[in-house]
């Protein structure tokens, strides 16, 4: 049976909570991925943002001559989801498709003994069983 630390990323890129979205954004672009965890200054995670948590921030914008203002006029903590969904390194990958699925993420954070130790994509599930790992 395999278990989520068989197929999660170790190497997860992480931002500061006070950390400027310009910052945030370029991560995300250069990682190529959709969703950062972010620390708190102990390195504690305490929320998530992504690419759809930072459009959904400018679509609120109510001026369109200001787009772009939450790039730079705003830090991750006001735009991040405070309850990032996260899932046991130990725990069998089905539970963690069907997380996954529950609630309707793209990935869940890996912790062991609530420290961040990687990330399990929708991606890394689907990659597993097309190569025959599961």
């Amino acid at each position: 049976m395999k278990r989520v630390s068989d197929l999660m990323t170790r190497d997860v890129r992480t931002i500061a909570q006070d950390a400027p979205m310009s910052s945030a954004i370029q991560l995300l672009a250069d990682g190529h991925v959709s969703a950062l965890p972010v620390l708190n200054g102990r390195g504690d995670m305490v929320g998530v943002v992504s690419s759809t948590d930072i459009l959904a921030a400018e679509a609120e914008t109510d001026d369109s001559r200001s787009l772009g203002r939450v790039v730079t006029q705003t830090n991750v903590a006001e735009i991040m989801a405070t309850t990032p969904k996260t899932i046991q390194a130990d725990a069998d990958i089905k539970l963690a498709a069907q997380e996954m699925l529950y609630l309707d993420v793209h990935r869940l954070f890996v912790v062991e003994d609530g420290a961040l130790v990687g990330v399990i994509s929708q991606s890394d599930i689907v990659r597993a069983v097309a190569t025959g790992q599961l």
